[in-house]
């Protein structure tokens, strides 16, 4: 199950990471071009409308004084995460794929950071009390999501228990070398 991918698919996590900062930033332009500030516009009635907030902190607005924190962090995200991807490139798909969307989503978001001064949120749970968010944030929320199956589910080897393995080879090599005496 686990097949190596051949590495021009470096192109297609490229793809990935520009087409989800292409559809945050184009659906921010939307909004910013058609909604006021604080304007809200019914999507899915009783489920999920429109929203216009410029969020300068975390989710729900959390640490808001801290930008140039949030653009360090999304900075140093940036530069180590392509280089994970590229470094594990011929790992699974799924591996690829979720860090490549949460590339694209942070991404997203730093761009409205550096440029705008707060992130662009747009779209408002109804029937929950949940944070506005955007297309980044689901994104980052997704390929993390996707990046815990593939180490649940596919990598095996990522919760394996090192200790008890090192214990059970040093114990079978004891053995080994107690018979190799008699």
């Amino acid at each position: 199950m686990n097949k190596k991918i051949k590495p021009h698919i470096m192109w297609l996590w490229v793809a990935v990471i520009a087409v989800s900062v292409i559809l945050d930033q184009l659906t921010k332009l939307i909004v910013v071009k058609n909604m006021e500030l604080y304007e809200t516009a019914p999507f899915i009635k009783g489920i999920i409308e429109f929203r216009y907030i410029e969020n300068r902190g975390a989710a729900w607005g959390m640490f808001s004084e801290n930008r140039w924190i949030f653009i360090i962090i999304s900075a140093a995200a940036l530069i180590a995460l392509p280089m994970l991807l590229y470094k594990y490139r011929n790992l699974h798909f799924l591996f690829g794929f979720s860090l490549s969307l949460v590339i694209g989503g942070a991404a997203g978001n730093m761009i409205d950071r550096v440029f705008a001064g707060a992130v662009v949120d747009f779209l408002n749970f109804q029937f929950i009390d949940f944070p506005v968010f955007n297309v980044a944030d689901i994104c980052v929320t997704a390929g993390a999501a996707l990046m815990f199956i593939y180490l649940i589910f596919i990598d095996k080897e990522f919760f394996r228990d090192k200790k008890k393995e090192e214990a059970e080879k040093a114990a079978a090599g004891a053995e080994e070398n107690g018979e190799k005496d008699e």
